[in-house]
């Protein structure tokens, strides 16, 4: 049985407020300092290298919007073009250990539970994630 549409509004309305309106992202930025969209880019590289292509993609931003990310990022030595193995016309972009380092100190930052959700139960907490693997 499916729920009523706008309890399922409610629910998205509150579980986005519960992501988007978190302090984390601040605090990332501040920590790193550099821009959440900077460090977006840093995390997702520092999990596997990627073309400039994929990156865009990852990101939701234009090619030339992702070269010149990278070419900011590399410049602080957080991440090193190389050739791609397969596409002779294509760059790999990887994160240096530098950059690797930064990622992990984002996600430390970013694996810490708002208080309203670290203050739920263990049963709460079960059936939040048994509901929110359900809905993928």
């Amino acid at each position: 049985m499916n729920a009523e549409p706008d309890a399922a509004r409610e629910v998205w309305l509150l579980m986005t407020d519960l992501v988007l309106e978190n302090t984390r992202r601040r605090e990332v930025s501040d920590a790193l300092g550099m821009s959440f969209g900077r460090t977006r880019a840093i995390r997702r590289l520092a999990a596997a290298p990627m073309s400039m292509r994929e990156l865009a993609a990852a990101l939701g931003i234009d090619p030339p919007n992702a070269t010149v990310v990278v070419s900011e990022l590399e410049a602080q030595g957080l991440v090193q073009r190389r050739p791609h193995p397969t596409d002779g016309r294509a760059k790999l972009v990887e994160a240096t250990r530098k950059g690797k380092e930064l990622a992990r100190r984002a996600d430390e930052i970013l694996a810490t539970p708002p208080p309203g959700l670290a203050a739920l139960g263990e049963d709460d907490l079960d059936t939040l994630r048994r509901l929110l693997n359900r809905s993928r």
